[in-house]
Parts: C-alpha cells; sequence; structure tokens
C-alpha cells in the first residue's frame, strides 16, 4: 500500500514537472499586429521645433516619441506660451486638458512596458525554478555515486587485505583489487558526465525576436520595439539596445555565434521553440530574461524624465 501511494506521489510530482516544462501561463497570448509605418519615425529624422529643443532632453524627446506624445509635447508648449500672454480661465484650462492627455500617455506606456516586463520575470522564473530541481536532483545523484565510489574501493581494500592475509592462493587478491578498481573509475565517470537534460518548451519566445531584429515584433508594442531597435547615425559608438545585448551574451560567453555549425544547436534551444536543456542552459537562459527585462525597465527612467520635465513647465 505504501508502495502504491509512494509510486502515484511521485508520478504526480513528474506530471506537473512536465506540465510546467511544456507549458507557460506566463502570458494571454497578446500579439501585436502592427507594420513598419506604424513605428514612430526615428527621433532623428524629425524637424523638431526649437520650444521642444530648448526645454527638453534628447532622451525624454525620444521616449515622447516612442510613446506617441511627440506632437502633444509640441501643443502643450504653444498652450504654455499662449497662456503665459494672456492669463485667461480658457487658456489655463486647455493646458491643463492636454497635460492629462500627455500624462495618460504616459501611463499608457507605463503598463504596457509592466506588462510586457512581467511575461519576461515569469519566463524567468519557470525556467529558474526547473533549473533548480535538476541542481538539486544532480546533487542527489552524486552524492549516491560519491557514497558507491567510497563502498566500492573500501570493500575492494578490505577483501584485498584479507584474501592476502589469509596467503590465498591464485590471483582472486588482484581480481577483486581490479574489480574494485574498474567499478570506482566507472562511478567516478559517471559523477563527471552527468548531466540529465529535461524538454523545455517556449513556442512564444522574446528572446527569439530579439535575436532575429525583424521590422516589427508580435510580442512587442511598437513603443518598445522602436525604443530597443532605436539608433541614431549621428552616434555610430552607440548601437541599438537590441543589439548591445546581444553583443553583451557573446562577449560573456552566454551565446555563441552561429556561423560554426557546433554552435548552431544551443542557438537553434534559446531562439526556437525549445528541446532538451540542462540545467546550466536554463539558468543561462533564465539570465538573458533577467537581463532584457532589465533593458526594457530603463524605459521607465526616461518616462519619470519627460514628467519631470514636463511638470518643470507648468
Amino acid at each position: 500500500m505504501v508502495i502504491v501511494v509512494f509510486s502515484s506521489c511521485v508520478s504526480s510530482q513528474k506530471g506537473q514537472l512536465n506540465i510546467f516544462s511544456n507549458q507557460s501561463n506566463c502570458n494571454q497570448q497578446n500579439i501585436y499586429n502592427y507594420e513598419v509605418e506604424d513605428l514612430p519615425k526615428p527621433i532623428h529624422e524629425i524637424a523638431l521645433d526649437t520650444m521642444l529643443t530648448a526645454n527638453f532632453s534628447s532622451n525624454s524627446l525620444n521616449i515622447a516619441n516612442a510613446i506617441g506624445t511627440l506632437d502633444l509635447l509640441k501643443v502643450f508648449m504653444s498652450k504654455k506660451k499662449e497662456y503665459r500672454a494672456n492669463k485667461l480661465l480658457e487658456n489655463r484650462i486647455e493646458l491643463i486638458e492636454i497635460h492629462q492627455k500627455i500624462n495618460q500617455k504616459i501611463d499608457l506606456a507605463s503598463l504596457e512596458i509592466s506588462a510586457v516586463s512581467s511575461e519576461i520575470d515569469c519566463e524567468e522564473e519557470r525556467a529558474d525554478q526547473i533549473a533548480f530541481y535538476m541542481k538539486n536532483k544532480e546533487a542527489d545523484t552524486e552524492s549516491k555515486l560519491t557514497v558507491g565510489t567510497i563502498i566500492a574501493g573500501a570493500t575492494g581494500s578490505v577483501v584485498t587485505g584479507v584474501l592476502a592475509a589469509k596467503n590465498t592462493k591464485g590471483n582472486l587478491a588482484d581480481i577483486v583489487g581490479i574489480t574494485s578498481g574498474v567499478v570506482e573509475a566507472v562511478l567516478g565517470f559517471l559523477i563527471l558526465k552527468q548531466s540529465p537534460g529535461i524538454d523545455f518548451f517556449h513556442v512564444r519566445n522574446v528572446l527569439k525576436d530579439i535575436w532575429e531584429g525583424n521590422p516589427t515584433s508580435e510580442l512587442f508594442p511598437p513603443s518598445i520595439w522602436y525604443y530597443l531597435n532605436y539608433y541614431n547615425p549621428n552616434e555610430p559608438n552607440k548601437p541599438p539596445l537590441r543589439e548591445q545585448m546581444i553583443n553583451s551574451w557573446m562577449e560573456f560567453g552566454q551565446i555563441q555565434s552561429n556561423k560554426k555549425e557546433k554552435n548552431k544547436k544551443p542557438i537553434d534551444i534559446y531562439f526556437g521553440e525549445g528541446g532538451k536543456y540542462t540545467a546550466d542552459q536554463l539558468k543561462n537562459r533564465a539570465k538573458m530574461y533577467d537581463q532584457l527585462e532589465s533593458v526594457i525597465k530603463l524605459m521607465k527612467q526616461d518616462l519619470k524624465e519627460l514628467m519631470y520635465e514636463i511638470d518643470k513647465q507648468t
């Protein structure tokens, strides 16, 4: 009865693990459908009004462009000028209304950033949790193999010593010694080679979009995709944030260039729909998610700076 219950618990645990590694509940399958024309025009290609460049930093103007508030910002500055010239209640109300519209845009952008970041954070935790489980299983197996190696070595030594003490004829002592040595070597080899894999799938893969860098993305809204891919040719030493991430992954050995066939398989796993992962690969995937989440959250710093600069104008 105990064995049946135990087997049932083990099967249930494996079943939950398989579900967790094969399915993700980290998103509501949000798909963004937009064309290249729907993306914001690069800020360096826009003829900016001097009222904007004189009162707002380049970062604030770029984030305003990313979230679609650049025109509203221009209207805001124009209304502010009107109100200062003629402080009528009507002008004041119009200024407040434009301010509220800009704040609504900023709030919506902040919610989009939080939504995308929460999905990425959830996927990071999913990979990290399964990696933790696998590491514990590896440690448990390694402990058992180590104990087995010690027992095999000790048993071989004791038996060989007893046979030698009894002056046993023949080569039995040598056979026992060699056998125990072989057993130790096999167990030691298993300790070094053990790295069990697990099937881990991610049909919806934001890392794939970062790696491929297509003109648009179904997994990132236009504002975030513009922000990650924006490149100013006047600043050639500052590549897009998306490329900076990929360069960082390569420089720190998290991924390698797919120019070599031997490096193709790990890249297919990370940037495809999934496959057989080791615990270390899952940990690495979790780190890549964490780095991506951090970069996206940088948008909130620019949004905060934009709000601060707007408030200075009121």
